[in-house]
């Protein structure tokens, strides 16, 4: 093992390799700070250029890009409110807030020490414990992994703000979503509406981006302001890392969350950010300002998403198994290496394992440190009106969707989820238990079927899967206490009592009728549900039919109390009725915003992604903006051209409308 461990030293500090592992980490923190492309793409990307070469040196190319990706999506998850890819999510309910504050600095370097932490501890795991555990990985069954699913779900508890019936009943929805396609047991269609498209599913780029991204650009877009109300950055990134720094027990817990997580193949980053967010709010005294900017709110995610990829790397490496998807085509990349997953990697060779965990904190840090640089200069965008920012994410978020199935209904969905998110934002039936619930939907149904045929119903009896039981509903009873909304804080007593509620007006009281026709169209939705699996086999209609028809009691709950309730009751909450009571709103409404994406998707179906850009971000600066018409071309040539290299370089491909079907057009026009 010494002699391993000398081998991999010498190769990891020679030139070689460092220049791999420092290519990986700029490609990794580029993919990263694109919303919506993430691990998979970027790992993708890589695949071509790895043939012919030796071994060490493409898995440090690789292992520097799986190692900063998690680092470089923070950078739009706290200036822009858009989940960078799965594994930010969490971070976006306490980081865009602070940089709304003005403190975007600050929750930049606090995620970037918080990644850097994490990452080194993830490798350090990997190294000391990648021997011991694999008799642990190998204990658990199907049983005890649908255990870990639901103890994933039960993190909703902590996203469920005022109402938890609001929140488990979004995370219903959300598994209902996750569900459409074919059953996994046994291949039947479900949900799909008789369309082609939703015979694989929805795929979770989109429903990421329409769920967070179109609903905050919407609303920023019709406030007209910068992101930041402030005028300056803040204490800026060294106030970030004092924060880190003292809050360094819980970076460490979450971190060791994280490499937990990622060690249990199929849970993946999708789950362990939410995880580690809801250990911190129940394990803070006060916490009563998680939602509103919260710094411990970036800490705990950051720090457990990097640690994550210690973690998956255990499965990968020792059982081929892949703990997400980027593990997935590093699982690939190894096979075109020669590289076998398996005891090799633990005996013959175990030189290149600890490489790679070496590696993998090497390219922490110094990604870290590159993110560092780049902080505060960046930081200063959310100080630019965003109008002018706007059309440039909208083209990348566009473009982000599209290539997740490089079909042009991605678009369509994509507006359909967003519209489903401006409703579930006003409504305040929380986004975060929304994703939580698709994320985890094909694993828990998986998982559940699995144990089904094995165990049979008896499976609830095994000794791990009441031990995770139990940890899981703990975890609930606790989140009872202190629960967080998008819209603020809500902090229960002991007893449970209220401390601290939002402050609606008369109108928002009075206003029921938007409410109840938006829950009414849920329960349909899950009406239609019950009735379309109830038709299937056993084991393709017993995870949804039971997921829907206990959302369908839950939503009659709901209306009826949107009926009956006194006015001021939680359940009428409405943000714009509210908003307006409060002298907060200036009348217009957020449909006004929500067209600028219907001209450009109408543009893209007729004319092609690229001249659908350009006329969009011309109009959009003309119409919005003051910069006239010089500037606004010029704008508008450089977001193209930027478009261009990126689908170069990636090898990407750009959405084609009506006119490519009838007229050859040259690339990147066709």
């Amino acid at each position: 093992m010494l002699e391993a461990m000398l081998s991999a030293l010498t190769g990891l500090l020679s030139i070689d390799h460092l220049a791999y592992m420092l290519l990986g980490i700029v490609v990794g923190l580029g993919v990263g700070i694109l919303p919506g492309l993430g691990g998979i793409a970027g790992m993708s990307l890589l695949m071509p250029f790895i043939y012919g070469m030796d071994q060490v040196s493409a898995l440090a190319m690789l292992v520097g890009m799986v190692a900063v990706i998690p680092t470089g999506d923070t950078f739009t998850s706290v200036l822009m409110g858009i989940p960078g890819s799965s594994a930010s999510q969490a971070t976006v309910l306490d980081g865009f807030p602070l940089a709304k504050k003005g403190q975007a600095a600050r929750a930049l370097s606090a995620a970037f020490s918080a990644s850097m932490l994490g990452g080194v501890f993830g490798a350090l795991m990997l190294t000391f414990f990648v021997v011991v555990a694999k008799p642990l990985i190998l204990s658990f069954t199907t049983a005890e992994l649908f255990m870990f699913a639901v103890l994933g779900l039960s993190v909703v508890g902590v996203l469920a703000g005022e109402s938890i019936i609001r929140g488990v009943t979004a995370c219903g929805l959300g598994l209902m979503v996750g569900a459409i396609g074919a059953a996994p047991a046994t291949g039947e269609s479900r949900f799909d509406l008789g369309l082609e498209y939703l015979q694989d599913g929805i795929p979770l780029v989109i429903v990421g981006l329409g769920l967070f991204a179109i609903p905050e650009i919407a609303e920023l877009i019709r406030r007209q302001r910068p992101i930041a109300a402030g005028s300056g950055l803040g204490a800026g990134w060294l106030q970030g890392v004092r924060d880190t720094l003292s809050n360094w027990f819980l970076a460490l817990r979450c971190s060791a969350l994280g490499t937990f997580i990622g060690s249990i193949p199929g849970l993946g980053g999708g789950v362990v950010d939410w995880i580690a967010y809801g250990h911190a709010v129940q394990t803070t005294k006060d916490s009563s300002n998680f939602g509103k900017g919260e710094i411990r709110g970036v800490v705990a995610p950051e720090s457990a998403n990097n640690a994550l990829q210690g973690g998956a790397l255990m499965p990968t490496l020792l059982f081929g198994i892949p703990g997400s998807g980027s593990m997935a085509v590093f699982l690939g990349g190894m096979v075109l290496l020669g590289l076998q997953p398996g005891p090799s990697m633990v005996t013959t060779e175990l030189h290149l394992t600890y490489s790679i965990a070496w590696t993998l904190a090497f390219a922490s840090v110094i990604g870290a440190a590159i993110c560092f640089f780049l902080a505060a200069p960046i930081a200063r965008l959310t100080f630019v009106p965003f109008n002018l920012i706007a059309p440039f994410m909208i083209m990348i978020i566009c473009f982000a969707a599209f290539q997740a199935r490089r079909d042009l209904t991605d678009l369509l969905v994509l507006f359909v989820v967003g519209i489903l998110g401006i409703f579930l934002r006003r409504f305040g039936w929380p986004r975060p238990a929304f994703l939580i619930g698709f994320v985890l939907s094909g694993q828990t149904e998986n998982y559940l079927y699995q144990a089904l045929q094995f165990y049979g119903w008896g499976f609830v009896e095994r000794p791990g899967v009441l031990i995770i039981g139990a940890i899981a509903i703990v975890s609930t009873l606790l989140a009872l206490r202190s629960r967080v909304s998008e819209e603020g804080a809500v902090q229960k007593t002991a007893r449970g009592e209220e401390v601290d509620k939002p402050v609606l007006g008369g109108a928002a009281r009075a206003e029921r009728r938007p409410q109840m026709v938006f829950a009414g169209l849920m329960l349909v939705a899950f009406i239609y549900g019950v009735v379309d699996s109830v038709t299937l086999s056993f084991l393709g209609s017993v995870f949804p039919t039971a997921v829907s028809a206990l959302m369908v009691a839950f939503t009659g709950y709901i209306l009826m109390m949107l009926a009956v309730a006194k006015p001021g009751h939680s359940t009428h909450y409405d943000q714009e009725v509210a908003a307006a009571a409060q002298g907060k709103d200036d009348g217009t409404r957020i449909w006004s915003s929500v067209g600028w994406f219907v001209l450009l998707f109408g543009l893209t179906a007729l004319l092609g992604f690229i001249i659908a850009v350009a006329i969009f971000i011309t109009t959009f600066l003309l119409v919005r903006s003051t910069l006239g018409a010089a500037k606004s071309a010029f704008y508008m040539a450089m977001c193209i051209a930027f478009m261009i290299a990126l689908g170069h370089f990636l090898t990407l491909d750009f959405p084609a409308g009506l006119l490519q079907h009838y007229v050859e057009l040259p690339w990147p026009l066709r």
